[in-house]
This record gives structure tokens, sequence and C-alpha cells, in this order.
């Protein structure tokens, strides 16, 4: 496996890789100084990560001297590379059996190359031409596209898997890829070895961290023809079935023993687990339908968004004063109501029939009604002004309105804070975004979708107030500085202690001191803390191996993965009712795929293929 990236997803996947499913990676990263500390998987992750700078330290000094290729890699062809092979038993402790949250399979070991840019000669250095799958994960969407296109070059066969923000372009690359490598192979379909995957891993982490910042949402994760919905319950046994058991109320998931988190229990442990929370599998249904959409997504906005309610009640208030003064005309006079409401709106715009020798009842209603024409002259310019002004507006941002409250307090609008502003929109709840940079990328989703913003640094007093934190029910902070991020949820706490928190952090171990502290701290009120990489590294890990990870849900500290398998060439599976197929701690079958009653009974056959949810150590023993 070949992954190639510049940021911590790069060795977050390269980690998963090895740890996890024991493969032999090699990993293409920038040179040293612009090279982020290394994510590990495991609990050893501070000695691990130390071991790796000094093993990468000491090759750059011995001047990148790589491991079997000789000592001429890399020179005289665009920037140098700097190979460093790390020694099979330091990969091996770093990525070993019984690194990792969910159990390993044993660890492979890895190859450090080290390449300012990523060139056909950096590729063929990394053993592009044998490997079996190539991950391209910078964070530059074009590196990504022109690096893939070259290795498709060199490796018609190769597996890619691309980490692309763009969706549509995504999907053209896609089909670029998998044509190319039709052409040269013969195969009209691509094979399956050389398939292209197009991930992001924005569209992985903001389902998650929308479910986490709003209590009782569904966490939906659409497969094959189906949607599934989890829900978080205050006591397991209910739901179709119970897919985790959550730490109970007041202990440290990281304590270990029967405080931690539980995936995928079986039915004696649901049973014992009496009073704890958990997640269920609330409902298996048809993606045909579809979500609703959020109100108010289109171009034009709503009829009843033109004019405030005030003057919605002014102008009822004047189309029942009309009404009453026809009704009363009828009475007076005996005239045919048609007539009446005719007449009544004659003298209301002061057209001339003075009702001279009428009687004394009429004249006092001609009198009336064109008082209330002209009163009814400044509303009817209040409608027109302030329809005027909503469609002048509909473009600029919005301001929190007055009296809002109950809604989620969103900081950032980057690659992640976009997506998840859409995914909380899609489940209409109420946002205020707080973005300090007045470019960014999300404002135009933000603008599209009237969603309330306010500019400024949330770092600086009175930036939160605006966005009435007082008054929201959560707070959820993805910007891309770890200290902007804390620095939020710390001053958000002290304005309100039982406020709902979920922070993004990039260092894990960070992530894990501020989550007990924060916790110990309010512990009352819910504390989460996300890392990205983490949440996305499974996906884009699964589609190197040729599995299809559909979606991921976060269950405090670890990661609960939905993916497509096929039954053929599974012993686990094949031949086995979907009751049965079932093994407590790594998998569990939810549905046929495309089919939303499966029968606990249905036997597995050759041909199936289904939808199951598994533990990153499970997964990998479905190989």
């Amino acid at each position: 496996m070949v992954v190639c990236g510049d940021d911590g997803l790069a060795h977050r996947l390269a980690a998963e890789l090895r740890g996890v499913y024991g493969e032999q990676v090699t990993l293409v990263v920038p040179p040293n100084e612009r090279t982020a500390r290394p994510p590990v998987v495991g609990r050893a992750r501070s000695a691990s990560a130390a071991l790796f700078d000094r093993v990468v330290s000491a090759a750059v000094g011995r001047g990148g001297n790589g491991s079997g290729s000789g000592s001429g890699a890399g020179s005289g062809s665009g920037p140098a590379a700097r190979p460093t092979a790390r020694p099979p038993a330091t990969a091996t402790s770093t990525g070993g059996t019984g690194s990792t949250a969910d159990g390993g399979t044993g660890g492979g070991a890895e190859r450090v190359l080290e390449a300012a840019e990523i060139t056909e000669s950096v590729l063929a250095e990394a053993g592009v031409e044998r490997a079996a799958a190539l991950a391209l994960v910078f964070d530059d969407d074009e590196t990504n596209i022109r690096a893939a296109l070259t290795a498709r070059r060199i490796n018609p066969r190769l597996r890619l898997v691309l980490r692309l923000y763009n969706r549509r372009l995504g999907q053209h690359i896609e089909e670029l890829l998998d044509q190319a490598a039709a052409l040269v192979t013969g195969d009209g379909e691509g094979g399956t070895d050389a398939s292209t995957t197009v991930l992001s891993d924005a569209d992985t982490a903001a389902p998650a961290l929308a479910a986490t910042a709003v209590a009782g949402t569904s966490k939906v994760v659409q497969t094959e023809g189906l949607l599934l919905r989890a829900v978080e319950r205050p006591t397991a046994g209910t739901g179709l079935c119970t897919l985790a058991l959550l730490s109970p109320p007041g202990a440290d998931p990281e304590g270990g023993g029967d405080q931690e988190s539980r995936l995928l229990p079986d039915e004696d442990e649901v049973r014992q687990a009496a009073g704890r929370p958990a997640v269920v599998l609330e409902q298996v249904s048809s993606a045909g339908g579809g979500e609703s959409a959020a109100p108010g997504r289109g171009g034009v906005p709503p009829l009843a968004s033109l004019f405030s309610p005030r003057l919605r009640w002014s102008l009822a208030g004047m189309v029942a004063c009309v009404v009453a003064l026809a009704v009363a005309l009828w009475v007076v006079t005996g005239m045919h109501p048609l007539s009446a409401f005719y007449l009544t709106l004659l003298d209301l715009f002061a057209i001339d029939n003075p009702a001279i020798g009428a009687s004394l009842g009429r004249q006092i209603l001609q009198l009336l009604s064109g008082l209330v024409g002209l009163l009814l002259l400044p509303v009817l310019l209040a409608a027109v002004l302030e329809a005027l002004g909503t469609f002048r507006t509909a473009s600029a941002l919005r301001k929190p309105p007055r009296g809002l409250g109950g809604h989620v307090v969103l900081l950032g609008l980057g690659k992640i804070g976009t997506r998840v502003l859409t995914r909380l929109r899609e489940l209409n709840i109420p946002v205020v975004c707080v973005e300090s940079d007045p470019e960014a990328r999300g404002l135009a989703t933000a603008r599209r979708l009237r969603v309330p913003v306010v500019l400024g640094d949330v770092t600086q007093e009175g930036v939160l107030e605006s966005a009435k934190i007082h008054r929201a029910y959560a707070l959820l902070a993805v910007t891309s500085a770890d200290t902007t991020n804390l620095e939020a949820v710390l001053y958000a706490r002290n304005v309100r202690p039982d406020l709902r928190v979920v922070l993004r952090l990039y260092d894990d171990d960070f992530a894990t001191a501020v989550y007990r502290t924060l916790r110990a701290a309010y512990p009352h009120a819910l504390t989460r803390s996300r890392s990205v990489t983490h949440l996305a590294a499974p996906a884009f890990a699964g589609a190197m191996l040729g599995r299809q990870v559909l979606g991921a849900i976060a269950v405090e500290r670890r990661v609960l993965l939905f993916a497509a398998v096929d039954v053929d060439g599974h012993p686990q599976l094949e031949g086995r009712t979907v009751r049965d197929a079932f093994r407590a701690g790594s998998w569990r079958v939810l549905a046929l795929s495309g089919r939303a009653d499966t029968s606990a009974d249905h036997v597995l056959e050759k041909g199936d293929r289904v939808v199951v949810a598994a533990t990153r150590r499970g997964l990998a023993e479905l190989r």
C-alpha cells in the first residue's frame, strides 16, 4: 500500500493500514520540516511519535539512504526524494497487535519517503508499479488529481483512492480514471483491482459531528439503496438491535473495564447493561424518499419570509375592518352583499361617489371607510418596502434574530464546517455560524441556506454573545486551530456551564486530556472531542482494501463502521443465517443490499451482498 499526503490524514491512514490490517505501507510525505506530527493508532502514542521523529531525523542525517533500492534513488530527476525505511521492529511496535482501540491484526512494516512534489520518479521510487493500492490524500484537490493521472499511467491495474472536496469534479475524475484503466486492461468494467474511489474527509466526518452536537437526532448512514438510522437511547435493548453500549453516566470512557464503551454487544451483555445508555438501530428503510430538505434552500425566499409578523398582523387587521364595514353597510341599507362590499371598496379608495341624500348610517360608514383607506396607505407602502428589502438582502448575510434560542452555534465555515452546516440544515436544526474570514468558502452556503452569520474572531469578547450563546442548545467548534476551539469552548462553559459542546481537535493525546478535564469539571454537561482524521481514516483504508465503507458513527472515542460485503468467499457469512452470522464485538449483518425487510432467519448465499456494522478489527477479519 502507498499513501501520499501532507497532513494528519496521511499518517493516520498509514497507521490504520499497518496497525489494524497488517499491511506493508510506503508513506510519501513532504520534507521533514513541513511534516506534521504523525498520529499513531494506539494508546502509547507519545513514545511512538517520538520514536518516529528520531528514526526520520536519523535517516535524513544519513543522507536518505533507502532500503533495497540502492543509493541512486531519486537522483537526477525532479525534486529529490529521500527514502527512510523503518526497521521492522520499529514498525511492529507502532502498529502491533493490541495497540488499537478495537484490536489489531498484527503490524506491517512502514517505509517513509520524503518528496517535495509527487512526480513520476517519486511514484516509481515508492513502488507504485508493484503496489496493490495508492491513496492520494493531499489537502489540495489539484495535487491529488495530477498524481492520480500519473499513477494510472504507471500502473493501469492500481486501485486508486483520492481525497477530493469537490463532489461533482470527483465523480467525473472517478469515471475518467476507470475508463482509462478499462482501455488498457481490456476489461469493460475497469476491473475490481483497477477501481477508483473518490472520498472526502469532510463528507465522512460531518454526519458524525452533526449528530453528536444534537441529542436525540438520528445518526443516518445511507447505504446501497437503504437508510440506516441509529439513535442514542437512555437504556439498551430498544430498537431493532443494539449497536453499542455507552459508558455509564459519570464514568470515564477511557477508564477501561466495565466503564468502557462496548461495540456490537451480544444479547447477554445487553441484558446485563440495564440502565446504561446505548446506540440502537432504530430503522432500516428504503433510501428512495430521501430526507426532507431544509426550508428556504431555494434561490427565491418563501412568501412568508417577505413580510415581518407585525406587518402580516396589520394587513390581517385591515382586511377584517373592510369586511366589517361591508357587513355593516349591508345591514344598514339592506342592499345586496356584493353591492355593499363594492361600495365599501369605493369609499376605501376615495373614489368619488358621495352619499348625498343617503341615510345617516350610510354617510357615517362612508366616512369610516375613507378613514380606513387612509390607514391602509402606509401599510401597503411598508409592505412594498419590506418586500424589496427582503429581496435585496437575500444575497447578504443574515444576523441572528432577536429572541433566538435552542439553536446550535457553529464555529468555523471551512471544509468541515460547511459540510456540518449543510447536514444540520438537512435535519431542520436552527444554526448560527461564527466565522472570522470574510472570504471563507462556507459563507456562500450560509447565504444560500439563509443561516445567520456573525463575522468576527471568536476569541474576542462579545462575538459569542452576538451568536446568542447564552440561549444556545449546543456549541460545535470545528475551526482548524485547536487552541481557538478550546478557548471558545472554555469561554462558552463560563457563560453556560450546562452547555453541550463538541470540539474538533487534531491531536488525539490533546483531545483525550481536554475531554477528561472538561468532563471532570462539568460532570452534568455533555462534552465530546472529535478528530476528523480519526473519523475519516477507516473509510479511506477500507477503500484501499477493496471494501466499500459506507459510513461511520462515532461512539465516544471509538468508531463503528458500516460497509458493504459480498458473501461469496467469506466462510463467516456464507451458508449462515443473518442471526448466526453475528459475531459480538466484530460485526453484525444488518440487511441485504437494497432490501429493508431482511429476516433474521434468511440464509446468506453466494451472490448475496450484505450491509454490515463492524469494528475496525472486525472489518479486517472479514478480509
